[in-house]
């Protein structure tokens, strides 16, 4: 059973030694993404239009509507888009499929009820009038870089899509008009085109959208922002764009035209065909579009990385490991080994402070190398693997760039103890209240995460064994304390980066007892206590996205592997290994098994930000292997003490 489930995690393994999982789910990349293309004059190639076109039907709700990702309700927004991209890739309107889209949208004010990313991309294809959205200026980025509300304080995803959305609406950039075009306007609002009243229109969003509600400090700062905007000056803005200009060039040379997301992708490249058609910087973004297709059973996904390559890789050296036979995976452990190597990034991005970007050296990505963004908890993981692979003469990083790799780690410690993702938090909190997305929460501001707190100490932890006298104590004390601080009531900790308590839970619980605290510590009884309150009759755990949404437990119909392997390596890393609990999950987990060593198909373990539901298709060839190799070396230590 657990050689069937490593010879299946081996099997899949790329040739570069990573392992390349799905990670798609965001059902607003793809309408962008064609959106993009269709403002160029382009259109993708025939099998990516019928993949896509087959993905898009694939996931349409019964209501007829599109979610934020595969697995939510419908959303103005969503809808909206993705009946566009239909259109746009060549279905007619009166196709069942968006009859029913629109008899969704058209009650919902169509359009105007969409959340703001929405209505800027419509604007971009001339499909919503700028007047209707709330004022993007890109003199935001002249403001003095002290201001606590200077965009270079945003979390780093944030302020890469406002750039250049700043840089087309101070541009009032749209689409060349098409006859197309023309009959999406009559098709998309519930009144004639002319009559909607813009104004009214910015201010308005459908309640499916309004996840996170406009805040009275966002109005009136959008109050403030349209009234500059009948005002300003043309030079100031002139010198505004270009900066704005010089900032995505930044963006793209440090991340060799991938940029740091799709969304920005697709942007940047819009840009810079209106900027410098047919230049240079459109043949290089337009050459790594493809990067972000995936190709799958269900038709053409835009994933919502590059690729989670170094992410899976860096947990399926761990999970091997775990199982206690790495002789028998040598070779594959010797291919990751390699590609871990060469996947750190070596150098600073160019012109770091110019651009507002952190020193990037000695980290690991999310995904490959060229990405260019590292980010600490990516870092915390591949160190953790190279270590692991040292004993086994399989480690290919030397030991001076693992030290830059600490280096990288303590220099991202912010100052509550805690980790972030890419940078150390530098805006306030308050600033969350300034979120204009209206469908996204926590956008604003990189704040501490458990899950990036935890990986971190984990690894100083095994930086220090590796290293005895390292100077990293201190910042695993305060690390910790972050961790003790940040438990729930319920004895629960909340992720972030998955689904949900049962995510977040387990890294704290692995960060805690890495860090030396002692099985009877009462934070670990409570933990024990929030597993076994959380347990199904079958000996499962199950959690859902809306845990994520709603912020407290939401069961799933069944149980989940993923979650339940989540639930085993906490209980096993408390002590609770040959608790009633555990046995009935480990029994539980073996029968659900399949005869060809994997475990079936099962709702989305990932989420983005809290927020949209995003696919990790290794994680069911991860954890559960590495779940049950815990158990067996459990149950092998148990069989040796009575021999004795």
């Amino acid at each position: 059973m657990l050689q069937r489930a490593l010879e299946v995690l081996t099997r899949t393994q790329e040739a570069d030694g990573s392992w390349k999982g799905d990670y798609s789910g965001p059902l607003f990349l793809g309408p962008v993404y064609v959106a993009g293309l269709y403002v160029m004059g382009r259109s993708p190639d025939a099998r990516t239009r019928e993949g896509m076109l087959v993905h898009l039907r694939a996931h349409q709700n019964v209501d007829g509507g599109w979610g934020l990702d595969v697995e939510s309700p419908s959303l103005v927004f969503t809808t909206v888009l993705n009946y566009v991209s239909a259109r746009l890739l060549g279905v007619a309107a009166d196709d069942p499929d968006l009859v029913r889209a629109r008899a969704w949208f058209l009650p919902r004010g169509g359009p105007v009820g969409s959340g703001s990313w929405g209505k800027f991309i419509l604007a971009l294809l001339g499909l919503y009038d700028y007047a209707g959205l709330a004022p993007v200026p890109p003199e935001l980025w002249l403001l003095p870089r002290a201001l606590p509300f200077h965009p270079s304080r945003l979390w780093c995803h944030c302020r890469m899509v406002y750039l250049p959305m700043g840089w087309l609406y101070g541009h009032r950039a749209r689409a060349v008009e098409t006859p197309l075009l023309a009959e999406l306007r009559r098709e998309l609002y519930p009144q004639p085109y002319s009559e909607v009243d813009w104004e009214e229109a910015r201010s308005r969003v459908a309640v499916s959208d309004a996840y996170t509600p406009r805040s009275a400090w966002l109005r009136a700062v959008n109050r403030v922002l349209g009234f500059y905007e009948r005002i300003h000056s043309k030079r100031l803005r002139a010198r505004a764009l270009d900066e704005s200009l010089t900032l995505i060039r930044g963006e793209d040379e440090a991340t060799h035209h991938l940029c740091i997301g799709p969304l920005n992708k697709v942007l940047n490249t819009v840009v810079w065909h209106l900027a410098r058609p047919g230049g240079l910087e459109v043949r290089a973004h337009l050459a790594r579009l493809q990067d972000y297709l995936q190709h799958s059973e269900d038709g053409v996904r835009i994933n919502g990385y590059n690729s989670s390559q170094l992410w899976d890789t860096a947990f399926a050296v761990q999970s091997l490991v775990a199982s206690g036979r790495a002789d028998g995976a040598r070779e594959s452990l010797e291919r990751a080994g390699r590609f871990l190597e060469a996947e750190q990034v070596l150098e600073d991005s160019p012109h770091a402070a110019r651009h507002y970007r952190h020193p990037s050296r000695g980290g690991w990505p999310f995904s490959t190398r060229a990405h260019g963004w590292p980010i600490s908890d990516c870092t915390a993981e591949a160190l953790k693997a190279c270590l692991l692979l040292e004993p086994l003469g399989l480690n290919r990083v030397p030991r001076e760039r693992l030290a830059q790799a600490v280096a990288f780690i303590l220099s991202l410690q912010n100052r509550d103890g805690g980790w972030s993702t890419y940078e150390r938090q530098r805006g306030p909190r308050w600033l969350e209240c300034f979120n204009p997305s209206d469908v996204f929460a926590g956008i604003m501001v990189d704040t501490s995460f458990v899950e990036c707190t935890s990986a971190c100490v984990q690894a100083l932890v095994a930086w220090r064994r590796a290293q005895p006298g390292a100077p990293v104590g201190r910042a695993i004390e305060r690390g910790l304390e972050f961790l003790r601080r940040t438990q729930r009531p319920d004895g629960s900790w909340e992720g972030s980066w998955g689904v949900c308590f049962s995510y977040g839970t387990w890294f704290a619980v692995a960060g805690l007892v890495a860090g030396g605290m002692e099985s009877g510590d009462p934070l670990l009884r409570r933990a024990a206590a929030f597993w076994r309150a959380h347990q199904r009759e079958d000996g499962s755990w199950s959690e859902t996205l809306q845990s994520c949404r709603e912020r407290r437990w939401v069961e799933g119909a069944t149980g989940h592997a993923v979650t339940t392997s989540w639930a085993l390596m906490s209980l096993m890393a408390m002590g609770e290994g040959d608790s009633e609990a555990a046995r009935r999950g480990v029994t539980w987990l073996r029968a659900r098994q399949g005869a060809e060593g994997r475990w079936p198909p099962e709702p989305l373990a990932g989420v983005f930000n809290r927020t949209c539901a995003i696919h990790y298709d290794t994680y069911l060839r991860v954890f559960p292997l590495w779940a049950l190799s815990l158990a067996a070396h459990r149950d092998s230590f148990r069989a040796a003490a009575v021999g004795r």
